[in-house]
Parts: C-alpha cells; structure tokens; sequence
C-alpha cells in the first residue's frame, strides 16, 4: 500500500490535470459564436474524469484506463457521493469520444456551458473531499 504523501501526490497530479482542463473549457467559451463547442465539452469531461480519477486514488481504488464517466462514478465507494445526475454522467462520456471526430453533430454553446457548469460542480464537490491537494486556482 503506498504512503500518504504518495498518495497525496498523485491524486495532486490528477487534479493539477483537471484544472487544466477546467481552464482550457472556460476560456475557450469566451470565444462566444466562434466557441469549438466540441473541445469545451471535451475538457469539461477531461476535468470531470480526472477530479473522479484524484479521488479514486485517495480513496485506495485501482481503475482502468477509460473515460466512461459512469463506470468511473460505479468505483466510488457508496459513502462518496458525486453531484452529477446520470444523463450528465452519459453525456459527459460521449464527449470524450464520440464528438471529437468527423461526422459527430454540431453542440450548442448552451449544452457547452452546461458541460462547463458540471464540471464546476464536481470540481467543487472533489475538493471538498480531497486532503491537501495544492493550492488554491482561479475557480476557488
């Protein structure tokens, strides 16, 4: 079982990536109708997977490499509760994949910030529960 401290690290890693991905989701959504709404949705759902990710490396759970959103969620033990409805959790997932390649539909800046808006959230909720994780960013 590893330590503390190397446990705090990684799951510092792991967020230190989903802020990332916060960050590049909020500013691109500043670029209003010239906004590339499928890569908002992308690193929305990047943040959410990742903060899900730090968490689960907190709490001591192995998980594969996937971006399954719901699957991801199903790995946390039952007492972690994660603000995200179950279509958000399905929708998230789509944007992981599904939307990053040619032929996929066109998204509304409206559903874009609603992705954004999830990510938030949880981002909120994830710090709340994790110890330690660095310092405070833009979105505290």
């Amino acid at each position: 079982m590893p330590d503390r401290d190397d446990v705090a690290r990684v799951a510092g890693e792991w967020a230190e990536k989903a802020e990332n991905d916060l960050r590049n989701a909020v500013h691109t959504l500043k670029l209003k109708k010239n906004c590339p709404t499928d890569t908002v949705c992308f690193h929305a759902q990047q943040c959410v997977e990742k903060y899900l990710k730090a968490l689960l490396v907190q709490e001591g759970v192995d998980f594969p490499k996937i971006h399954d959103i719901e699957k991801i969620v199903a790995l946390l033990p039952h007492e972690v509760a994660v603000p995200l409805a179950a279509d958000e959790q399905a929708r998230l997932t789509v944007y992981a994949t599904a939307t990053r390649y040619p032929g996929s539909a066109g998204i509304p800046i409206a559903e874009a910030r609603k992705a954004v808006a999830a990510a938030k959230r949880v981002r909120r909720a994830v710090r709340g529960i994790l110890k330690g994780i660095g310092p405070r960013t833009m979105f505290d």
